[in-house]
């Protein structure tokens, strides 16, 4: 199956305590059906001190299921569901269901 969500796509959390927030795909992990996205699902962890780092209580990023997103359409910034679509030249490119606007390419 062809990957729906890329990375750097903007996306809009659909479930769970951010559900409404937006941010950009950092990371995919296909094989986990998860994702990472900026600015979203943020976990505190406790970090011992290394030579390398400081210690103490980081924020970063926690992966988030893909099912919890959707693509924010490019047309208005609402959450669109992901088709494809053949072109004349044979390419095969990302469409937005809402609006029909190609996502890429």
């Amino acid at each position: 199956m062809a990957a729906k969500l890329k990375k750097g796509d903007r996306v809009i959390v659909l479930a769970g305590k951010d559900k409404g927030k937006s941010g950009e795909i950092v990371q995919v992990m296909p094989a986990e059906e998860r994702a990472i996205v900026r600015g979203v699902n943020l976990v505190k962890r406790h970090q011992r001190q290394t030579q390398a780092q400081e210690g103490g209580i980081v924020t970063k990023e926690a992966a988030i299921h893909l099912s919890n997103l959707a693509l924010a359409d490019p047309k208005d910034n609402k959450p669109t569901r992901v088709g494809f679509k053949i072109q004349e030249d044979g390419s095969k490119v990302r469409v937005a269901k809402r609006s029909g606007d190609v996502i890429d390419g």
